[in-house]
């Protein structure tokens, strides 16, 4: 039981020596993120569709619960602005923020979201988020922002627009309604944007943010904001998050499944990728199914405390770490500063202006833009760029989770497809050594007279192994006549199935037809055990299955030389010695 509890509750392996140097930083950044977490987490709420109290209530229980269970020391855990997109495009297929059960909605999906991450930890299924590669993460995060940007254009121009996230439909209605435009409601917003932009980029170290909310709130209230025709928050429950059960119906919890399934693995791509990015540059270590679990009970607790989903925050993250984070204490203390905040401050929020809030939400998500991943993708390879591109348009205009699942579905079928084709190399020894090369990749690379080398650069099977047989067998049919073995370096095959070893017997039968002989060298153990069993090694025989290339020559050498008295093994030693 004690070994049970260790393992499970991480927060075991650092209490114990926590120390006051290490609560100082935690202390320093806490404070750091609650002030960041504050107008975040409004803001956020507003994304989903929700309340800004409920961005608030996100703040509480699920930062409670994460250092339980997590191993990362700098993650800050609370509302993000993407995973409330995906909520508002989930939750808004059921029914309409303005409807009374939207909130018991999206509480309801925070709960789930919750059990599926629990139950992926516990079965360790972060493989998961291999399915997850770069190229989309990078497609996707590019198109999130400009979403959201879309997305609270109401707030910013004071104009009523379609609860959608489909950004030409939006655009559509804006030019529709652009002498409607209220002008105090958009110069709000956009003096807002403009303080906050001028304050990131001239004083970094400020909590843009923070000042911005204040000094917006403060003026509101100073002119009487509530009189004119710019929109307020409004009255905010004071006191800490109500206790709330989801309620539990078969037909809501049917049609939120796709998009707890979603928001579950964005999520944990993010909290996932986060920690493993800390914990480097700290040289520590973190379990990725371990965060899983801490981010599923943070997920499910908070939706019995009006939460919404929760995951980790980069920006948060990032300015924890640079406060100087040593334990997930931190957010024990963010949380501290959240609850102060709920019990003395709502009230100073009833004049905070709508359009301040989108403003700090488009200044925000503009952030995530990151033009030189692309690039980078590009450069380095251009089909990973093309995934990237075509991750973004899918998502920017058909959906939030229909581009997600195009965009790993292109990532699959681009492995598969290049699995399917793979390269297949020619070749030569390097005088003096026992190497052999790619002929093509390195000109002092020779070849041995009378053999055929190739190397296969992937596993085979059941994808490939039609394209191997024909690429061998026509490599070898258009050889001179004086070729007579060919030898198959397998060095870099991981992995070989039933289908492949019926490939490479009918490549035996066929190379036989013509007088040539196969040579296997270099495979792995679990390769060769899977020879060994499909009764391969007997069909091929034992004397064609050779340690490396460079013995398999030496044996089709001596074999060429006892056949016409040739002399090619020494000319074969004098070049590899």
């Amino acid at each position: 039981m004690e070994d049970w509890l260790k393992k499970t509750f991480k927060i075991t392996d650092w209490i114990s020596e926590y120390d006051g140097i290490q609560f100082s930083g935690d202390l320093k950044s806490g404070l750091t993120t609650g002030m960041m977490l504050i107008p975040q987490g409004m803001a956020y709420a507003v994304i989903a569709g929700m309340p800004p109290i409920y961005g608030l209530y996100a703040g509480v229980i699920p930062l409670l619960m994460y250092p339980l269970f997590g191993t990362s020391k700098q993650l800050s855990v609370g509302p993000v602005a993407v995973d409330m997109l995906i909520v508002a495009a989930g939750v808004s297929l059921i029914s309409n923020p303005a409807n009374s059960d939207f909130v018991g909605l999206v509480i309801l999906l925070t709960m789930m979201t919750g059990i599926l991450q629990l139950l992926m930890g516990s079965f360790r299924l972060g493989a998961l988020f291999n399915f997850f590669s770069r190229p989309v993460i990078a497609g996707f995060t590019m198109a999130a922002p400009i979403i959201i940007a879309f997305t609270q254009l109401h707030n910013l121009l004071g104009i009523r627009l379609p609860d959608t996230q489909f950004i030409l439909v939006i655009a559509d209605e804006v030019i529709r309604q652009i002498d409607q435009i209220d002008i105090p409601t958009f110069i709000w917003g956009a003096s807002a944007i403009a303080v906050l932009w001028t304050l990131n980029h001239l004083l970094p170290r400020l909590p843009a943010s923070v000042i911005v909310l204040t000094l917006g709130t403060l003026i509101a209230w100073l002119v009487d904001l509530e009189e004119q025709s710019v929109e307020i928050v409004g009255t905010i429950p004071e006191g800490l998050p109500p206790i709330s059960i989801p309620q539990l119906s078969f037909e809501n919890m049917r049609r939120l499944l796709p998009t707890a399934l979603t928001l579950a693995l964005v999520q944990f791509m993010s909290v996932a990728s986060l920690g493993k990015a800390f914990a480097k540059r700290n040289n520590y270590l973190v379990d990725s199914n371990h965060e899983l679990v801490a981010i599923g009970a943070s997920n499910f607790m908070g939706s019995l405390f009006s939460s919404l989903p929760v995951s980790g925050s980069f920006s948060r993250s990032a300015a924890a770490e640079q406060a100087g984070a040593k334990s997930p204490m931190s957010n024990v203390i963010t949380s501290g500063v959240v609850v102060l905040t709920l019990l003395f401050l709502t009230p100073f929020f009833y004049f905070l202006p709508m359009p301040i809030l989108a403003a700090i939400i488009i200044v925000s998500v503009f952030g995530l833009i990151d033009i030189k991943e692309i690039k980078f993708l590009y450069k380095t390879k251009k089909s990973e760029g093309v995934i990237a591109t075509f991750t973004f348009f899918c998502t920017l205009l058909i959906g939030i989770q229909e581009g997600i699942l195009l965009g790993v579905g292109a990532s699959m079928l681009t492995m598969l497809f290049k699995y399917s084709k793979p390269a297949v190399a020619e070749l030569g020894v390097i005088p003096g050594t026992r190497l052999f090369k790619n002929l093509d990749r390195n000109p002092k690379a020779k070849r041995i007279d009378g053999v055929l080398i190739l190397r296969v650069d992937a596993s085979f099977s059941f994808i490939n192994a039609e394209f191997f047989r024909d690429f061998i067998l026509e490599k070898s049919e258009h050889q001179d006549k004086n070729t007579h073995f060919v030898i198959i370096d397998g060095s870099s095959i991981n992995m070989l199935d039933t289908t492949a070893t019926d490939s490479l017997k009918s490549i035996i039968k066929t190379l036989r037809g013509w007088d040539m002989e196969l040579y296997i060298s270099g495979l792995k153990g679990p390769v060769r055990d899977v020879i060994e069993k499909s009764g391969l090694k007997e069909f091929l025989g034992p004397d064609h299955y050779c340690e490396d290339p460079h013995e398999a020559v030496e044996q089709v050498l001596e074999k060429m030389d006892r056949r016409d008295g040739g002399n090619r093994s020494r000319k074969y030693y004098e070049i590899s010695n």
